[in-house]
């Protein structure tokens, strides 16, 4: 059974700090849901050697939207495709249909 994943929290391979002091993520970054030690897609964080931030939701750190993003350099795709990255997209519908 698949377990699905609705609210991520990140884990990046780096980090770089605002003008506020404040931890960010940067360089590769993978959703991680809290109170586990792996990423969405199987990733043990230990072995990794991810650093887990908490205070930064996955949705934040998309390069097109997310208000994080300033220094991530690739989001895991594994990840964003288990985080659901096309369900806001159109969905697919036939245009001319056969008779």
């Amino acid at each position: 059974m698949v377990r699905r994943v609705t609210r991520a929290a990140v884990a990046a391979s780096s980090r770089w700090t605002d003008p506020d002091g404040v931890r960010m993520p940067a360089g590769e970054v993978h959703a991680w849901e809290q109170g586990t030690n792996q990423t969405v897609c199987g990733l043990p964080l230990s072995r990794s050697q991810l650093q887990r931030f908490p205070h930064v939701d996955w949705s934040d750190v998309r390069p097109a939207t997310g208000r994080h993003a300033d220094e991530v350099g690739r989001v895991c795709p594994r990840c964003a495709a288990g985080m659901g990255a096309r369900r806001d997209e159109r969905p697919w519908a036939r245009r001319n249909p056969r008779p």
